[in-house]
């Protein structure tokens, strides 16, 4: 047997103690539908083979336009859903008993901000255990009370834990669970885990899940969420250097300000691993439309294609803004952001043929103005909030956008500005390049990708700088 996953996603809720006039899954936040965002973690996710919806059946229709609207690949199946979590979650295992899954995984839709780091636990521990569980530790004392709400017992905090999803399982043994609940007429599992420890099928082991990994079930989450969205990061701890460069070879891709610092080794790297790179530094300035139109009209006619464009080009001007001449100030938006903003502008027409990416460049600073660099900052918080709006917009059409967030990293403008900064605390900005090319193997859109210094390792860098040196073995 194939070791094949399958993801199943149940939205079959009515949203009763949600209110409004439509479940909540379907409520829009960040510009999408609840269960949206929570389709994008598994799409993105590259161990899950396939994915299986349990639908609220009024709404089956308007969830195959969501469906249309955004092109998933790996929606096999579409099952209406039961009236309760145990019958819907059963539904879906009978349909799939004969698909051939090894592992199943088990979430809810309700929950959208799953991250990929607590799916790559779940997958670990599945090598091991036949039922996983996800969970966090309770900062609440928990009390039990009777029917007169009287405590009977305030149970040691240090063995209660919250429960999440997904809930991770051999497709068998949870097969077995819910096939021996069915039997005994038994309803009222509060999750799947639970039915594996009633019939004592197997150990169930729990992985650590995360606060940010909430449940949407009150109107105030709705607000939580909203917040959650728009600081939300992610970061791709798999370097497949082999992968990256299959998908890149032969691939037309197009850097401003890729004459130094991270621009410079996004194009080394690039053309080592056989694309078709098309760097600028001041020679194509990024606040003129004219030169930016000519310049992508050019290397379309050339190549028939543009499947990338990326934008590094950035200035800082450190000072009170009171200090700060005009000059300095309208430098910085122009090229900082406006720069950005061209760019983007001209470059649709092309990356919707090729349904390519465009990859623009964040800052730490842009969750929070920073002292002495406040239109840095500034430019950089509108870089993400452009970015996020964009991919909206371009959805549709295939195009990727989103936006690279490397911790501080060893560049010219970095040492020109931050005379006093520790050298072996930075980033180098070959793998800062390395991971800016990582990100364009991926279907991820309309997210801050991070690159931290703690994903960083000698051997990933030794094999990046052989790459630039020698080119591919």
């Amino acid at each position: 047997m194939q070791d094949k996953t399958v993801a199943v996603i149940l939205a079959g809720g009515s949203g009763e103690r949600f209110g409004g006039e439509k479940p909540k899954q379907f409520f829009k936040v960040g510009g999408k539908t609840i269960i949206e965002h929570t389709i994008d973690v598994f799409e993105t996710y590259r161990p899950i083979d396939d994915i299986c919806i349990v639908i609220n059946p009024d709404y089956r229709d308007y969830f195959k336009r969501l469906i249309e609207k955004n092109s998933y690949k790996k929606i096999k199946y579409i099952i209406d859903g039961g009236k309760t979590r145990q019958e819907s979650s059963r539904i879906a295992l009978f349909h799939l008993k004969d698909s051939g899954y090894r592992y199943v995984l088990t979430h809810d839709a309700i929950r959208p901000l799953l991250s990929h780091e607590i799916l790559d636990r779940i997958m670990e521990a599945l090598k091991n255990y036949r039922s996983v569980d996800v969970a966090i530790p309770t900062a609440d004392t928990i009390i039990k009370v009777n029917e007169n709400r009287i405590i009977e017992d305030i149970p040691n905090r240090k063995y209660i834990m919250r429960g999440q999803t997904p809930q991770g399982f051999e497709f068998e043994t949870i097969f077995k669970a819910h096939k021996l609940a069915f039997d005994e007429g038994f309803e009222s599992s509060p999750d799947d885990c639970y039915l594996v420890l009633r019939y004592n099928l197997a150990d169930t082991y729990v992985v650590t899940g995360s606060e940010e990994n909430i449940k949407i079930t009150y109107q105030i989450d709705l607000h939580l969420l909203d917040k959650l969205l728009q600081i939300k990061s992610k970061t791709f701890s798999d370097i497949d250097i082999d992968e990256i460069a299959r998908t890149l070879k032969d691939k037309v891709i197009v850097i401003f300000g890729g004459s130094k610092g991270i621009g410079k080794s996004i194009s080394s790297i690039a053309e080592r691993m056989k694309a078709s790179v098309y760097a600028y530094g001041s020679d194509v300035d990024i606040r003129n439309p004219e030169s930016i139109k000519d310049t992508l009209k050019n290397i379309f006619s050339k190549n028939g294609r543009i499947d990338a464009v990326i934008v590094t080009a950035g200035i800082i001007r450190k000072g009170r803004l009171e200090d700060l001449s005009l000059s300095d100030i309208y430098d910085q938006i122009n090229i900082n952001l406006a720069g950005s903003i061209i760019v983007s502008k001209f470059s649709i027409p092309y990356l919707k043929k090729s349904r390519g990416h465009l990859l623009m460049f964040a800052s730490s600073s842009y969750t929070f103005g920073r002292e002495d660099y406040t239109i840095y900052s500034a430019t950089k918080a509108g870089i993400v909030n452009f970015m996020q709006g964009l991919s909206k917009e371009l959805s549709i059409h295939g195009v990727k956008v989103n936006a690279i967030n490397p911790e501080r990293t060893l560049t010219p403008m970095r040492t020109e500005n931050f005379k006093d900064d520790d050298i072996s605390l930075l980033l180098d900005p070959d793998f800062v390049g390395l991971m800016t090319l990582n990100a364009l193997t991926k279907e991820v859109t309309g997210s801050v990708i991070d690159v931290r210094k703690s994903m960083e390792s000698k051997d990933i860098l030794d094999k990046i700088k052989n790459i630039i040196k020698h080119g591919l073995e």
